[in-house]
């Protein structure tokens, strides 16, 4: 088997109905461009791969240079990942096995999977808490937001979600011990809902996570170890450490971990094909066994025959040849020519303590403008103002262009 072709082919996924009203626009604007990849080999077999982190397609050389290679030369490749899927698609359909095989001895036949969503309003989380336990899920990743109050957030989101569903808090990396820390005292005692905190602190204050994992019994996720990952499990700085990415050092990572017992997360950003691709790789790691997010659930329509469905809050790896999803030609061919959603244009409006707002063009930088640091300023929230042709827009836009950011008593 030789590859003749590679095809990229950018795309725009529809996006949840969700989405279609004020709030979604706002924030998912651009999650819906990826670059499809499709491998042609001269037996007829096609791969497919997806990616939306990195839309970009890989350079033109290292494509041209695997035209007329084995696709098996690529075992553990470490490519632009929707070429690495595709890649793996295509041998697991010439062997008829399922993409696993390909990676190691299966451990697991499902995978717990969360539910996904971009920073919002405690109003719009517990919306997306109820969407995603109407869709099976009873784990629910969210990035902290220096917009909005993490506590009113994670008081709402427990609100509506049923007994055991748990949250899981990107902290973004940003803050120092000082702020943190009573933030995640806070949290433990009186939300049981936060289930795990991923990036609390930057990743290179190895000492602060040391600290910080010794006074809570949240468990503490690591993106991105800045020493490699093996150095981080010597000095004991957290409890999980999210993988995903390449696929030859995802697997190498993944194995090493569970060589170590250290749990692992997997966290990679794409469609059904993508999920498809995760849990194959989730299967074979012998500690994979937290959540993976792959965003899947950001789109009503895909171009493939069928969804992988979440069931009691887990969906079970694909049986089928490579990736085990059957890909529509006809629907990927319409999202090929659907036009992106436009960047949508309104003013930020900042609600601060005391009645006060602050105006920016477009979202701001609330540690720059504010001097506090992520999660300082309890009870802040953040809307978009989108234009609405009254005189009050035109003035503070007006304002805006004239001075920059500035605030005013409500």
């Amino acid at each position: 088997m030789k590859i003749t072709d590679i095809e990229m082919i950018p795309i725009a996924m529809p996006l949840a109905q969700r989405y279609a009203g004020h709030h979604g626009r706002m924030r998912m604007y651009d999650i819906d461009q990826h670059l499809v990849v499709k491998v042609h080999t001269d037996n007829g077999l096609v791969g497919y791969g997806d990616y939306e982190d990195d839309p970009n397609p890989p350079p033109q050389a290292l494509v041209q240079s695997l035209i007329g290679r084995n696709p098996f030369d690529f075992i553990n490749n470490n490519f632009h990942l929707g070429l690495g899927m595709a890649l793996y698609d295509v041998m697991g359909k010439y062997l008829e096995v399922p993409a696993y095989k390909l990676m190691g001895q299966k451990v697991r036949d499902a995978v717990a999977v969360a539910a996904w969503t971009r920073p919002c309003g405690p109003e719009v989380f517990a919306e997306e808490i109820q969407r995603a336990v109407a869709q099976g899920h009873t784990i629910f990743k969210m990035h902290s937001d220096a917009r909005y109050d993490v506590i009113e957030q994670t008081r709402v989101a427990a609100e509506v979600a049923p007994p055991g569903f748990k949250l899981h808090w990107d902290f973004n990396h940003n803050r120092t011990l000082g702020t943190v820390l009573p933030i995640v005292a806070e949290l433990e005692r009186n939300h049981p809902i936060v289930g795990f905190i991923e990036d609390p602190l930057p990743w290179t204050d190895i000492a602060g996570w040391r600290t910080l994992r010794e006074r809570t019994q949240i468990p503490l996720i690591m993106h991105v170890p800045p020493l490699g990952g093996i150095q981080e499990v010597i000095y004991g700085v957290a409890d999980i450490y999210m993988i995903g990415g390449r696929i030859g050092d995802t697997l190498i990572s993944g194995f090493a971990y569970g060589k170590a017992n250290i749990q692992t997360l997997l966290q990679q950003s794409g469609n059904t094909l993508m999920k498809a691709l995760t849990l194959h790789q989730a299967a074979v790691l012998p500690t994979a066994t937290a959540h993976i997010i792959t965003i899947d659930d950001q789109f009503d329509e895909d171009f493939t025959r069928e969804r992988i469905p979440v069931i009691a809050g887990f969906s079970r790896v694909p049986e089928g040849p490579g990736l085990g999803v059957e890909v529509d030609e006809e629907a990927l061919a319409r999202f090929a020519v659907r036009r992106h959603i436009e960047n949508p244009s309104f003013i930020g409006v900042l609600h601060l303590p005391g009645g006060y707002k602050l105006y920016t063009q477009g979202n701001p930088n609330v540690p720059g403008l504010t001097g506090k640091e992520e999660g300082a300023i309890y009870g802040i929230d953040y809307v978009y103002w989108e234009e609405d042709g009254s005189a009050e827009f035109a003035r503070v836009r007006e304002q805006l262009q004239r001075e920059g950011a500035f605030v005013e008593k409500a």
